[in-house]
């Protein structure tokens, strides 16, 4: 398995079904070519992979979540003998030791702030994953659901232009705040 293994896959799909146990066979029927295993443990992870690959199917165990199984080198080369195809991490000694067990290595960052960002290029540097998952992938989103609610919403973090100004402000944000000294003349 490569980096262009998985891209090939999510060129025919870029959806990805990231998914639970209870959503585990709606995955496994759904058109979804990769499935990342948010609660995968010891004592069910082969059979579950088994019946992923049998359904034509990639599988990344987010590792951070799994249960019962060490966050540690064995850890991972237990995955690779249960035929997992790779894993999904924030820690980048994990994604190390998957790459060394030729596994496909996927960083999980979460989008703060500027600062974080920041953050991130450093860490790619050193852990140099296969891909990243960048969270979260629906900021409008989250302010105008939060927005009907009885608190105002401030956006912040990562505003950097007036569109996204006005993006957040569209969605219901009361106020945005930011660092960017050229926005607060809008």
């Amino acid at each position: 398995m490569n980096t262009q293994d998985i891209l090939d896959c999510l060129e025919c799909n870029p959806v990805i079904a990231a998914v639970r146990d209870d959503k585990w066979c709606a995955a496994l029927q759904s058109p979804a070519q990769v499935i990342f295993y948010l609660s995968a443990n010891l004592l069910t992870l082969r059979e579950k992979i088994a019946s992923a690959h049998e359904s034509g199917k990639l599988v990344m165990i987010h590792f951070d979540l799994a249960e019962g199984i060490g966050k540690d080198r064995v850890g991972i080369q237990y995955l690779k003998q249960c035929s997992a195809d790779g894993i999904l991490s924030t820690r980048a000694n994990l994604i190390k030791l998957a790459k060394e067990q030729d596994m496909i290595a996927i960083q999980r960052f979460f989008l703060l702030d500027s600062k974080g960002i920041e953050s991130i290029e450093d860490m790619l540097k050193t852990s140099r994953p296969h891909l990243m998952e960048l969270m979260p992938g629906v900021i409008d989103k989250a302010i105008a659901r939060f927005q009907k609610g009885n608190i105002p919403v401030i956006a912040g973090g990562l505003i950097e232009t007036k569109q996204e100004v006005t993006n957040a402000l569209s969605q219901g944000a009361a106020a945005v705040s930011t660092g960017k000294s050229e926005l607060w003349y809008l």
